[in-house]
């Protein structure tokens, strides 16, 4: 491996660790990805941080937590001058770049919750705009001014919103291409246009543009774009290739609408779980009908077995295009002749519950589908395998700081997976640590739980939530988690206290630290 290699990362939305080829799943066609995967180190036992969009990548971005880098739910944006692993690599010379959907500002999922009433507990010291830098509507007339610093991205272009809504960059470019703006800029809350539409769920259909002006075929080109600037720029780079899909709404478009017939899906096999002793909450999602949203976005129960097929099929059209588009980018280091210089990273920001345990869709379902996700990390010169070590979404920043030599900052909470990448049997984590909050005036609208936590060990994976509901499942025995084993004395008492430990290691104690070079009085 070169001294600066380059870096890929490459993430998707709301794809399941088992929607893919390479994690054992025979009906979904994933071949460039299973490319990756046999070069690389596939983790096996991958979880989230927080199964919520903004939260988990917000952690990504900075390797801590989000109660301690504060961006605990989908309803604030990360504050601007937090450091983050892409900062590290930016002031080390390497031009940064993200591609497609970034949500670490609020901008596109401002209309999907509570909104907060009352003043704030502080004012942030940053001038006024700094936290619009997503909002679709800067872009509806043309391309805004971009800020000269991003998180530590130098350069953005994004794809805003999910499905068939196209925003930010995303609609300039697409419009550029001849797309038709009634097509192109919709409401997810309302009826939108599109054919094929399915008759259980109107969020299952086929867009009304063609496949080459989809957020998927947008963020491939466009990272090629950066790819080859930065290449013929000179020095070492690191590209964000983030697509929006397979995140709802199931819209593939174009011949990826057609690539799987919802009657040859296999549903899961705890579909029809009664869920005794679970969470209130969850019975309550269960018994909701996605056509019964609060809007398009909430957690809902997958309503019957048609829909789950159709939106299984949907779905894996969805993995499929963006698979062809991650064949697109590598292939492209290829014929750069780049590809051995560069670590490429592919995962995912979070799972779909997709009919498991009665449920579907994602947010405060702390079960197999939304908590585990794909990851696989190739690193030029590392032998590839298949490694059974726990490992977090909170890990990856200072992975890829390792192994480029750069230094980290105070406040990272994640732990380098490099000796795993050397050595499959090599294990780095004891426990992996999962939150989930919800803002107080939601939790007071709604039956969710203010806080959640989840501890996973080797064996076992533990939840609390704030109202004192609990949940205990052996996973070596029971993977499909159908058995709560809380009953268990000795075992329940172990991960309370595996609990205890990660959240005391969790404690954030960075901020407000001095500066380097500041005097301590």
């Amino acid at each position: 491996m070169p001294e600066r290699p380059n870096v890929l990362f490459v993430i998707t939305d709301q794809q399941r660790a088992d929607h893919a080829g390479f994690m054992g799943n025979t009906t979904l066609e994933t071949p460039n990805l299973d490319g990756l995967a046999a070069s690389g180190m596939v983790f096996e036992n991958a979880w989230v941080s927080n199964p919520v969009c903004m939260p988990n990548r917000c952690t990504m971005m900075t390797g801590r937590m989000p109660s301690a880098h504060g961006v605990i739910f989908n309803d604030r944006s990360l504050e601007r001058d937090v450091n983050t692993f892409v900062r590290r690599f930016q002031g080390s010379g390497y031009r940064t770049g993200l591609i497609g959907k970034s949500h670490l500002q609020h901008g596109m999922s401002r209309n999907a919750v509570v909104p907060f009433r009352g003043e704030p507990s502080a004012t942030l010291p940053f001038p006024g705009g700094w936290d619009r830098i997503e909002d679709s509507e800067r872009y509806l007339e043309g391309s805004p001014d971009d800020p000269a610093d991003f998180y530590g991205f130098d350069h953005v272009e994004f794809s805003i919103d999910h499905g068939p809504s196209v925003a930010g960059h995303h609609l300039r470019w697409a419009l550029d291409r001849g797309g038709r703006r009634e097509d192109l800029v919709i409401d997810l809350d309302a009826p939108a246009p599109g054919s094929d539409r399915s008759a259980h769920w109107r969020q299952i259909y086929r867009p009304p543009y063609p496949e080459e002006l989809h957020s998927t075929a947008f963020v491939a080109e466009r990272t090629v774009a950066f790819i080859e600037a930065a290449e013929a720029a000179g020095g070492p780079w690191l590209a964000w290739c983030s697509f929006p899909d397979p995140h709802h709404p199931m819209t593939p478009p174009g011949k990826w609408f057609d690539r799987y017939r919802p009657a040859d899906m296999a549903l899961p096999p705890t579909r029809d779980d009664p869920l005794d002793g679970a969470p209130a909450h969850l019975k309550q999602f269960a018994g909701i009908h996605p056509r019964d949203q609060r809007n398009w976005v909430s957690p809902c129960g997958f309503g019957e077995d048609a829909l789950l097929g159709e939106a299984i099929a949907a779905t894996y059209g969805m993995i499929g295009m963006v698979d062809n588009a991650v064949g697109q980018v590598l292939q492209r280091l290829d014929e750069l002749g780049v590809r051995e210089d560069t670590i490429v990273v592919f995962t995912s920001d979070h799972g779909d519950m997709m009919g498991d345990h009665r449920l579907f869709l994602k947010g405060f379902m702390h079960y197999r589908g939304t908590l585990q996700v794909p990851m696989v990390i190739d690193v030029p010169g590392c032998p590839a395998g298949r490694t059974s070590a726990l490992a977090s979404s909170i890990d990856l920043g200072p992975t890829l700081l390792d192994l480029c030599g750069i230094a980290g900052y105070d406040g990272i909470q994640g732990t380098s997976l490099a000796p795993v990448l050397h050595d499959a049997g090599a294990s780095v984590r004891e426990r992996v640590l999962i939150e989930d909050d919800v803002p107080v005036v939601l939790s007071r609208l709604t039956p969710i739980p203010a806080r959640t936590r989840t501890v996973l060990t080797e064996g076992c994976r533990y939840t609390r939530n704030a109202k004192g509901e609990e949940q205990l499942f052996d996973l070596g025995a029971d993977p499909n988690e159908m058995h709560d084993v809380r009953d268990r004395r000795d075992v329940r008492a172990r991960m309370l206290e595996a609990l205890a430990d990660a959240m005391m290691v969790a404690d954030d104690s960075s901020r407000g630290a001095p500066y380097v070079g500041a005097s301590v009085q």
